[in-house]
């Protein structure tokens, strides 16, 4: 059985965001609000959290995970991040955006997708999410909240604690989020390649 925690939106309370990042910390999935959707997340070396995500979003190893990070500085650890990369990245983060950028040594090869090495980066704009990352002191490692079958993702608390009270350790509600998943974009080639238009602007970049 899942806990659950009404958190404010915009002043997110410190004694729920201890209580979550300690369950990360543990090993535990959690669900989080971010600036487009809600999204799972667990910490970044645990194998098994990792896999429970996979099994609860029906996603093989090609699946790109996300590391969610508090800021640039923090992307560039864990992704190759060259001028024009960072210049891009720069004017759109933080915000409804993932990055696909080549991975450093510093993330685990299990995080990476298996043909080409690379993982997904963002910095999201959503107030919980910045005090979680704060608090946890590395990035999170994420995937978008959408259920098997679904064309959207969950934004519903209730249906949340209906369909994932067994399946994760901690949902943390701060009301509607909405369903507009990031904008993903591959910059991993000679020019930006469009994966998936989302929440986030396009019409500053020149695509492959």
């Amino acid at each position: 059985m899942s806990q659950y925690f009404e958190i404010h939106p915009d002043n997110p309370q410190q004694r729920l965001i201890r209580s979550a990042v300690d369950i990360i910390r543990k090993g535990g999935v959690i669900v989080y609000p971010t600036d487009s959707c809600y999204a799972l997340g667990c910490h970044i070396g645990d194998k098994a959290a990792m896999e429970r995500i996979r099994r609860i979003r029906d996603v093989d190893a090609h699946h790109h995970f996300t590391l969610v990070c508090r800021d640039l500085a923090e992307v560039g650890k864990f992704a190759r991040v060259d001028n024009l990369q960072y210049r891009l990245i720069k004017q759109h983060t933080p915000g409804s955006y993932t990055f696909i950028l080549q991975a450093t040594s510093d993330v685990p090869k299990r995080l990476l997708n298996p043909k080409r090495s690379t993982i997904g980066v963002r910095v999201p704009m959503h107030p919980v999410a910045h005090a979680l990352l704060a608090e946890l002191g590395e990035p999170l490692l994420s995937s978008t909240l959408i259920m098997p079958g679904d064309n959207e993702p969950l934004n519903d608390a209730h249906e949340m604690r209906e369909r994932l009270e067994h399946d994760v350790d901690l949902i943390l509600d701060s009301g509607s989020c909405g369903t507009d998943m990031t904008t993903v974009i591959d910059l991993s080639h000679a020019l930006p390649v469009l994966v998936r238009q989302g929440k986030g602007d396009i019409t500053s970049f020149s695509f492959e």
